[in-house]
């Protein structure tokens, strides 16, 4: 069954009210689309665990927030340069955005703690695999994130969720865990922040 994906947590507050005895395990998968599909039997591997019949707590969690003014302005300044390396390897430009929105907010001279740099984050080792000699030159840096996630979605067969666990974690830390999300904590919240902006940019291009 597919709902959209406001109805969401309306389920949640249904399924932690029901008794004991009428409890049993629900699962839930989000498409890129945003629908939402329940089932009790998991189809595949997709599915997530929404309700437990042991009462445990829902891997999906709403995080729905506004676009700041700073994210909004950002995009306004790449949108053409965003827009042309998506079509150039068949990519939804809303999904490259939002993947920025997460990694930088936008700023090309961002560096994080592990040592990811420029506008998609880019490790040195990614940077260099993929040809970029200078990964705060936000043309490079764009261009070759875009590869990277293009192989990602080609090596998970067009799943956005797992591309993205890849895109946080590496592609083998979501093999190694028999193509799951990998159950690291900034993994689980990495992927659902990245595919709510993603569909808000959807609704917005």
């Amino acid at each position: 069954m597919k709902l959209p994906g406001y109805i969401f947590a309306s389920l949640c507050l249904l399924g932690f009210g029901l008794s004991p005895a009428a409890r049993a395990n629900i699962y839930a998968y989000t498409a890129a689309d945003g629908s939402v599909s329940l089932s009790n039997v998991p189809a595949d591997q997709r599915y997530k665990t929404l309700v437990s019949e042991h009462g445990g707590v829902p891997d999906f969690k709403p995080v729905a927030k506004p676009l700041r003014s700073s994210t909004r302005a950002g995009k306004m300044q790449y949108d053409q340069i965003v827009e042309e390396v998506a079509s150039a390897h068949g990519l939804d430009g809303a999904l490259l955005h939002a993947v920025i929105s997460v990694e930088s907010h936008y700023n090309p001279r961002a560096v994080s703690s592990k040592g990811a740099a420029g506008l998609m984050q880019l490790m040195p080792a990614t940077a260099k695999r993929y040809g970029v000699s200078d990964a705060f030159d936000p043309a490079q840096n764009l261009l070759g994130g875009a590869k990277y996630l293009r192989d990602l979605l080609t090596l998970f067969n067009s799943d956005v969720s797992l591309a993205l666990a890849a895109y946080n974690a590496g592609e083998n830390a979501v093999i190694r865990n028999g193509n799951r999300i990998p159950p690291y904590r900034e993994t689980r919240e990495y992927v659902p922040r990245v595919l709510d902006y993603y569909h808000q940019y959807q609704d917005r291009l």
